[in-house]
């Protein structure tokens, strides 16, 4: 009976053993689906983060814009450092030497202020136009499909056709403009 006592103790510590890995297992596959669901959702925070305004693009390019100036004073010292001691003689000329490239440096600073520039200029018009849009049409107009609540706000159908109606009238100015330049003018 001993023996058929192991034999049994045997198997139920490998029925034991078999419900830890298994256990173990679904632990790991749920590490990784929880570990995927967050891959997952970090396009779509992505996404969301993608629909910013102009001035949230420029405080977001300040950091980058700090670590870029920050390379290029750098590269720069260690050039003119590099230069210093070349023409005080301590230190012959390297061509093997890989030095920095202080242009590639103070190229990536200018394309992040370039970038900084635009976003602001964009940021400009944009408040340029809503202004513009308050002066000379002071009705809301309602984005939806549905009626609109408020009894003095234009649907999007009439807010097209004061559209059109302005661009005609701007035609018409241009075009008349135009006529008076050339009566002026002498004809040749």
């Amino acid at each position: 009976m001993f023996p058929q006592q192991t034999m049994m103790n045997s198997n139920l510590m490998m029925q034991q053993q078999a419900q830890q890995q298994a256990q173990q297992q679904a632990q790991q596959q749920a590490q990784q689906q929880a570990q995927q669901h967050q891959i997952s959702q970090q396009p779509n925070q992505a996404q969301q983060t993608e629909k910013v305004d102009n001035i949230s693009k420029v405080k977001g390019l300040v950091g980058p814009l700090r670590d870029a100036l920050s390379t290029t004073i750098k590269t720069a010292a260690q050039l003119i450092q590099q230069n210093n001691l070349t023409d005080a003689g301590s230190k012959a000329v390297d061509h093997n030497n890989t030095t920095p490239r202080f242009d590639k440096h103070l190229e990536e600073f200018y394309s992040i202020c370039d970038q900084i520039e635009l976003n602001l200029k964009t940021a400009k018009l944009c408040l340029q136009q809503c202004s513009s849009s308050q002066t000379y049409l002071p009705i809301p107009v309602a984005t939806s499909q549905q009626p609109p609540p408020e009894t003095n706000a234009l649907t999007y159908n009439q807010y097209l056709e004061v559209v059109k109606l302005q661009i005609g009238y701007a035609k018409d100015i241009h075009d008349t403009l135009i006529c008076a330049a050339q009566n002026i003018s002498p004809s040749e």
